[in-house]
């Protein structure tokens, strides 16, 4: 067996780990107040309007937990207003802030850029192969 630096999914892991290091030093440089997973439950939220909170979480791929605590942050900073509903207090709804609508336009400017930083060298064709390969993956892993 190869060591676990030649296996493809330690080259995956890493993958993943050094562009989110990547995109959260952008934030920090461009002084936006959020974590890319705080970015990530509240772009959900806006687009998914009602969405429940497991339905994140799925969206995400974050357990309810983390996902939970994403939410309370996001409220501390008024990035979203969280409403109980009258009757079922066990129950809320989410919704998206004028400065939260502000921080994800904000955060979405800062994104092109170091998402093509990220890219760059790659070809169309290369970056649709990988496209391919990955969701192949997915796929196996799911059936």
């Amino acid at each position: 067996m190869k060591r676990a630096t030649g296996v493809l999914f330690y080259t995956i892991d890493k993958t993943i780990e050094t562009y989110r290091r990547f995109a959260q030093e952008q934030l920090k440089e461009a002084n936006i107040d959020i974590t890319i997973d705080q970015w990530l439950v509240l772009n959900t939220i806006l687009e998914q309007p009602g969405i429940s909170q497991l339905d994140i979480a799925n969206h995400v791929f974050k357990d309810n937990t983390t996902v939970t605590h994403i939410i309370e942050k996001l409220v501390e900073h008024k990035y979203l207003k969280k409403n109980f509903h009258e009757s079922d207090k066990r129950m809320t709804s989410l919704k998206v802030t004028i400065k939260g609508i502000d921080v994800i336009r904000k955060v979405n400017r800062v994104a092109i850029n170091y998402r093509a930083t990220a890219l760059n060298g790659l070809s169309k064709k290369e970056i649709e192969q990988t496209e391919n390969a990955l969701q192949k993956i997915i796929y196996n892993c799911n059936k």
